[in-house]
Formats: structure tokens, C-alpha cells, sequence
């Protein structure tokens, strides 16, 4: 048995080790990426790169438990195509089932008339109907699921603003074409206790009680978007209150010693996690002025959550990529992808200081030392610049049986040398 047995153990040994040098020759070329043997790519992002909420809602009132996941589907070829309809893509927080029986926030459902305007409201359910799982929706040229009902804390109850969703698309017969991950980030981490003390939100009305004449102590809860219009909450005009709720804090607070990080959450949770835009302050006052100045420029004209500032307004020579006149989180470029299916949510772009918001940048490109934008020369480069080096680009990665495979071939089964078609029109100076 045994002079029977060993070589044919041996050559099993044999074998699977060429197998393994066979394969490890072909991640060579392909660097190893999964979207390079599929047919189906999918990215995922938040919309914001971070959703605020209250930590209770039985007093002063600002935002609820609402967050918004987006999703686009490529198939890939040459050239790829997004895809929308044929498929379905399901969504699922991971180890977060439920936020009705989490600290505060129950609270949420429980007064969603006053606050609403809702006769009720089923437990774990959003404003929209979306729950902690669930299938998008189809909408132009991606897929959404707005106002889930998330909050930073898990099942284990772990406080932690850097939830995360696990995306499935499947095709009509229920098979699965591709995965990911994003976060879905929200925070309560509002410091109104720096200067409003432990009882913050109950100080804030009395605040506004004795500064407005109004009685907002005997009308709780209250949402401050009742009277101070939100278009965060989808408002339109300033409300009865003429002052947009942004207008109002901002400028209440500009000479108050408050800081950006006191409300846009927080100096827990650093809101901005993007490494190439966080200074001390998370570098809001760098893109969207101080407070004085956010105020001033509401009064000016200027619509909270509609404008703001663009990627070209730092970012000179990305205009022929596409729209500058929509917003980052609105904008497509590149074969109609949005901006954010390769640079990552606002206020949390690739390379993100978190691993969380790096997922997709190293599930699709795991041959990067770090995390890189989508398709970038510097995950193995260390410049991007090629406008003069074309020749030498197209000799290695180009065509449709390059010799290595790059981030191009996350959606494309083959590139042309022609610059002008890809992302930026390979202008961009460096990755780094």
C-alpha cells in the first residue's frame, strides 16, 4: 500500500504546486485583482460621508436617524456598461439590526407624530420606508436607498459612527454577480454640552425661549426645521422663522468660540476622514469658509446643502472629467460613473484615514501597498504624471492582452492609448 500510495501522493504534491506557480503567474498579470475575472463590478458609497442624528429626541430636535446608500453596477467589457435594470442589489448592515431598542433613539419613533407629522412609525423603520436591509432602488444611472433608519451603535452595543453595509447583486435568477462593502456612517456626536452643559438640548430651547420670546419648553419635542427651513430634510425656503437652520446656527454661534467639530460630528468622531483634506479642523473652513462666512453667504443667497463648494473650486485642470456645476456627491464624469464610485464619499475620499472607507480601494486593487483611487497610476507609481510617457504606458497596460493589468481593468476588458478618453485625460499631476 504504501510503495502504491506515496507517489501518488507525491504527484498530487507536484501538481497542485504548479497549479499554484500557474496561478500566481496569471495574478501576476492581473495583479491579483477579483474584478479582473468577473463580469459584473459594483461600487458603493455614502452620499455625504457623514450623517448626523440626535442622541435623544424627547427635547430640542435637529436631524433623525437618516442615512443614504448609493450603489452603481458596471458591466464590464469593452466598453463597459452601467447597468441598472435585469439586477437587483441588496443591501444589509453588518451586525446592526436594530435602533429602536439602542440608547436614546427609540425615542425617534416614539414622538414621530410631533416631531413628523407621522401617525406612527414601525419600529426600525426610516422615514422613507427603508429598514437596516432591504433592496435598492433603480434610479438614473445607479442605484439607491435613502433615509435608513442606521445608528452608530451595533448589535453588541458598540458605540462606533463607522457602520458598514454589505451590497449583493444578484440577477433574475437570484444568482450572485458581485459584492462590497461602504460605510454607512452617522453620528450623534454633537458637543452642545461645551457650552449648553450636561443637559444640553433642554438648555437650547430655554436659550431660544429667552432670547426669542418664543415657549419651546412647554412644546417638546421640537424639531428646529419646524420653524428654521432644512433642506437637509428636503425643505425648500427659509421657513416661518425666515432664517434656514443653518443660517440661524452658524451665525448665532460665529463670536460663541464654537468650532466646526462642536457640531459637524465631532472631535470623537472626526467627520472628515479624507487624508489628503484633513488639517486640525477636518479642513472645513478651508472649503466652506467660517462661520461668519457661512452664514453671511445664506444671507447672500446662497441655499444650505445645495450649494456648496465644487472639486474644481481647489481642484484646477478635473473640469473636463465632468459636471463642476453639480455638487462632488452629484456629479458624473468618466462613461457617466458618478465622481464618488472611485473617489470615495465627500469628506471621506480615497485614501481615507479609516480602513473602512478604503475597502473597495483595496478589494479591487489589492496589489496596492495602500489604499488608491480607483484606477490610479500611484498604487504602483510613484507619480501619475504620463502625458509625455503615453508610448511606455501603452507598450505595458494597453490593449486588450496587455502584459500587466491595472486599475483600468476593474471596468474595461480593454484600453485604448487614446488619453483624452480616461478618467481626467490622464492630466492629474500625482497620486500621492
Amino acid at each position: 500500500m504504501k510503495t502504491t500510495t506515496l507517489p501518488a501522493k507525491l504527484a498530487f504534491v507536484v501538481f497542485f504546486s504548479l497549479m499554484l506557480i500557474v496561478s500566481g503567474c496569471s495574478k501576476n498579470k492581473d495583479n491579483g485583482s477579483p474584478a479582473f475575472s468577473q463580469d459584473y463590478v459594483v461600487f458603493a458609497w455614502n452620499d455625504l460621508g457623514m450623517h448626523c442624528l440626535n442622541p435623544t429626541y424627547d427635547k430640542a430636535v435637529i436631524l433623525p436617524p437618516y442615512n443614504n446608500l448609493m450603489a452603481q453596477v458596471v458591466l464590464r467589457g469593452n466598453p463597459p456598461k452601467i447597468v441598472t435594470s435585469g439586477i437587483t442589489v441588496e443591501y444589509r448592515l453588518l451586525g446592526n439590526t436594530t435602533s429602536y431598542n439602542k440608547r436614546g433613539y427609540g425615542g425617534f419613533w416614539d414622538n414621530v407624530k410631533a416631531l413628523f407629522g407621522l401617525e406612527s412609525l414601525q419600529h426600525d423603520v426610516g422615514l422613507t420606508g427603508n429598514r437596516l436591509s432591504g433592496t435598492m432602488q433603480a434610479a438614473t444611472g445607479h442605484f439607491e436607498a435613502t433615509g435608513i433608519p442606521v445608528t452608530p451603535v451595533n448589535d453588541m452595543g458598540v458605540w462606533d459612527p463607522l457602520q458598514v453595509a454589505e451590497l449583493t447583486v444578484k440577477d433574475g435568477a437570484g444568482k450572485t454577480l458581485a459584492t462590497t462593502r461602504a460605510t454607512v456612517p452617522t453620528s450623534d456626536d454633537i458637543n452642545c454640552a461645551k457650552c449648553h452643559g450636561s443637559d444640553a438640548f433642554n438648555d437650547v430651547l430655554l436659550e431660544h425661549d429667552d432670547e426669542e420670546g418664543t415657549n419651546l419648553m412647554q412644546s417638546k419635542p421640537v424639531l428646529c426645521a419646524k420653524c428654521h427651513g432644512s433642506p437637509a430634510l428636503g425643505q425648500t425656503g427659509r421657513g416661518t422663522a425666515g432664517t434656514y437652520l443653518s443660517e440661524a446656527i452658524h451665525g448665532f454661534h460665529a463670536d460663541k468660540g464654537a468650532s466646526c467639530y462642536d457640531c459637524h460630528p465631532g472631535n470623537t468622531t472626526k467627520c472628515n476622514r479624507s487624508e489628503k483634506h484633513t488639517a486640525a479642523d477636518g479642513n472645513c473652513t478651508r472649503c466652506h469658509g467660517t462661520m461668519e462666512q457661512v452664514a453671511a453667504s445664506t444671507k447672500s443667497g446662497r441655499v444650505p446643502w445645495v450649494n456648496e463648494p465644487s472639486c474644481s473650486s481647489c481642484h484646477a485642470g478635473v473640469t473636463d472629467a465632468g459636471s463642476t456645476a453639480s455638487l462632488y456627491r452629484n456629479s458624473t464624469g468618466h462613461g457617466n460613473m458618478m465622481c464618488t464610485a472611485c473617489h470615495g464619499s465627500p469628506h471621506a475620499m480615497v485614501p481615507s484615514l479609516k480602513d473602512a472607507d478604503n475597502y473597495q480601494a483595496m478589494q479591487y486593487q489589492p496589489y496596492s501597498k495602500s489604499p488608491k483611487t480607483l484606477g490610479s497610476c500611484g498604487t504602483c507609481h510613484s507619480s501619475s504624471r504620463g502625458e509625455n510617457e503615453i508610448e511606455d504606458y501603452a507598450e505595458v497596460h494597453g490593449g486588450s492582452n496587455p502584459e500587466k493589468e491595472n486599475g483600468c481593468y476593474i471596468c474595461h476588458t480593454s484600453v485604448q492609448a487614446n488619453t483624452a478618453k480616461w478618467p481626467h485625460a490622464f492630466t492629474w499631476q500625482d497620486s500621492n
